[in-house]
């Protein structure tokens, strides 16, 4: 399996840099917002799963992989496996003592990660942001933050698949003169604020700013503010679900395909 995927390449980079702590950071966020696939003891029951379980000399671990193809591979015959993600996954296992055989022997990423570094990423996840309320009286473009950011923040946003129109991120000035910065969210999905002001914090997180960097907002599509936005702020468009258009086609009206008597 040569295909390098986004874990392979987060995990290479943490390898390649051990003193890093930004591209360490990076190959977590990685690990909390991919699928991955566990390896089970039996099938699963309803939400009830059973992990395979494995003692080594440096704890007992689960094993999961971040594709099929190379669960099926490492097993090498039919096996009860469930998909989860990673932040659901740390979650779980986050106070078992339990680590995690991440892609053993078949890919690049292939590693053991410890209990404790299980736990420190549920912990991690958990944060959620603040709400307050201040007035602005101005959008500016941005300035100032560091490319880390931006990245986490545009490989964050890919995967709020249809939760939002678009995201602005602009400078911002208050009515007493402060100054900050904003990610602005446009025609937001109803109900998906809370998780896409979370998607924000943790590209906070993850790239080592602080959480007082950037505040999160929400606007609709037609609101004043959404323009002034537009004007002066980096775009970040979010992926939108594809649209299936499903044709009817009268029995007879195509004169290609004549209608079938029976």
């Amino acid at each position: 399996m040569t295909d390098t995927t986004a874990l392979d390449a987060a995990h290479a980079a943490m390898e390649a840099n051990p003193q890093d702590d930004a591209v360490r950071l990076r190959f977590f966020e990685r690990l909390a917002d991919c699928e991955l696939f566990l390896l089970l003891a039996e099938e699963a029951h309803g939400e009830n799963i059973s992990p395979e379980l494995f003692d080594v000399a440096d704890g007992r671990f689960v094993l999961a992989f971040d594709r099929h193809d190379r669960l099926a591979q490492f097993a090498d015959r039919p096996v009860p496996y469930v998909a989860l993600s990673g932040r659901v996954l740390s979650s779980m296992l986050a106070g078992q003592g339990i680590g995690l055989g991440l892609n053993l022997e078949v890919a690049p990423s292939s590693m053991l990660i410890p209990t404790e570094a299980l736990g420190w990423l549920a912990t991690t996840l958990e944060h959620t942001p603040e709400e307050v309320q201040q007035r602005l009286a101005e959008f500016l473009p941005p300035k100032g933050l560091p490319d880390d950011l931006l990245k986490a923040l545009d490989a964050k946003l890919a995967t709020a698949v249809g939760l939002a129109e678009a995201a602005f991120l602009v400078g911002t000035k208050t009515e007493e003169g402060g100054m900050g910065h904003l990610l602005g969210f446009v025609g937001a999905v109803e109900g998906a604020e809370p998780a896409l002001a979370k998607a924000a914090s943790e590209a906070l997180t993850f790239s080592g700013v602080e959480a007082g960097a950037m505040d999160v907002g929400f606007f609709g599509p037609h609101d004043i503010a959404s323009a002034a936005l537009a004007r002066v702020g980096l775009r970040f468009d979010l992926p939108q679900p594809e649209a299936r258009i499903i044709e009817q086609v009268t029995p007879g009206s195509d004169p290609d395909r004549p209608p079938i008597l029976k």
